[in-house]
């Protein structure tokens, strides 16, 4: 596809862009990416845009799905939401004609759907924020909603990110990587490693979101077991010091129509109840104790250099269309990267569109910015 085969909005007689909203996936997050979906498929503007919704199963097969955005929602931990294997199989086709989908009807064979414009992938994980779908966009030609194969690579993968980070000279907590060669080889050099980083320290999947896998370490005798758990969704593990007292604050940054990055005002999240961190039933059940702070009720020049830090991460990493930078603020007042995501937490409860909202920027304009921002952008190299 080329850059003058986008459909120009606000032409008369144009058609509606095509907006291909893709989810699931095989990451242990698949059902925090189809609760995104279904959010943003209630707010997705039908007047602007033809929207197509793709679930991804979790042994990968790509589905035409259902637009029903309560079919996405969460309600407790024992029925989380996913992707519909039995629905129809859809493909993304790309050539002469540009990129098109093609959805398999049964008995009736395959019939195509048409030109699609812009993907919106709301993938979470591995094999879908990793740069692994991103790259599969770039080979179709086809535009697409967030950052490119490099800066969804280098941000998934939290080893690479803190490297890019502190060699931009950004601040970073302490690590040490540890992988499943490593443990099954030298669990004793291993162990070594990590205390010569001061316990407590966190394990989690290198690669990995939403708290998952995660384990808080006190002590030696900890981290067999923390390092075994991280283990069962990334072979690559990340041991990190603790940042002890810290307040967790995040930072919204999206780019304008002309590319310029913004910023959100920031936010704090307050962790509540038997919570020792923001773990996977504090970001998500209902009935948990977790406060988010929107604004966050910080200084307004710890506030303003959050957001300056916030541009860098974006910048080093290389990132496009939004990002999530997360900071510890220790008890001194010294702010820390903790990670930047790619693909934030999408719900309107999330604390990405609520920063936003409290900025002046609202749920369903946020998304319209999104797709706008793909739409503009060309395909290949840039």
């Amino acid at each position: 596809m080329t850059d003058t085969q986008a459909p120009a909005e606000g032409t008369a007689g144009a058609r509606k862009p095509r907006v291909a909203v893709v989810f699931g996936g095989q990451s242990s997050e698949h059902a925090i990416s189809c609760v995104t979906a279904g959010s943003v498929l209630a707010a997705i503007d039908p007047d602007r845009y033809d929207v197509v919704p793709i679930g991804i199963t979790t042994d990968g097969r790509w589905v035409l799905e259902e637009a029903d955005p309560e079919r996405f929602a969460i309600h407790d931990a024992d029925s989380l939401p996913g992707v519909d294997g039995d629905r129809p199989p859809i493909t993304i086709t790309w050539g002469a004609e540009g990129t098109t989908l093609v959805v398999g009807d049964g008995d009736h064979g395959a019939h195509p759907m048409g030109a699609v414009d812009v993907a919106f992938p709301l993938l979470h994980g591995p094999l879908g924020e990793d740069g692994t779908v991103q790259g599969l966009f770039e080979m179709a030609g086809l535009r697409y909603v967030g950052a490119g194969v490099l800066a969804s690579a280098v941000s998934m993968d939290k080893a690479y990110m803190k490297l890019v980070l502190a060699s931009a000279g950004l601040p970073v907590l302490a690590w040490e990587v540890v992988t499943r060669t490593d443990w099954e080889r030298d669990p004793d050099e291993c162990e070594a490693r990590v205390a010569a980083l001061g316990y407590p320290v966190f394990a989690k999947p290198a690669r990995g979101g939403s708290s998952i896998g995660i384990s808080k370490v006190s002590g030696v005798d900890q981290l067999a077991v923390a390092i075994d758990a991280a283990l069962e969704h990334d072979p690559k593990v990340l041991v990190e010091v603790a940042a002890a007292d810290a307040r967790e604050v995040e930072c919204g940054v999206l780019q304008a129509l002309d590319g310029r990055p913004e910023t959100s005002v920031p936010a704090e999240i307050r962790v509540g109840g038997d919570h020792e961190f923001y773990d996977f039933a504090a970001k998500y059940l209902p009935g948990e104790h977790t406060r988010l702070d929107v604004p966050a009720d910080i200084d307004p020049a710890l506030a303003r250099q959050v957001q300056e830090l916030s541009v860098g991460a974006f910048e080093a990493v290389g990132c496009e269309g939004l990002a999530r930078v997360d900071f510890f603020v220790l008890p001194d007042g010294r702010l820390l990267i903790n990670e930047i995501n790619t693909m934030p937490g999408f719900t309107p409860v999330s604390m990405f569109p609520r920063m936003w909202a409290a900025t002046g920027v609202d749920y369903p304009t946020l998304i319209d910015r999104l797709v706008q921002l793909a739409l503009r952008r060309g395909t290949g190299l840039r």
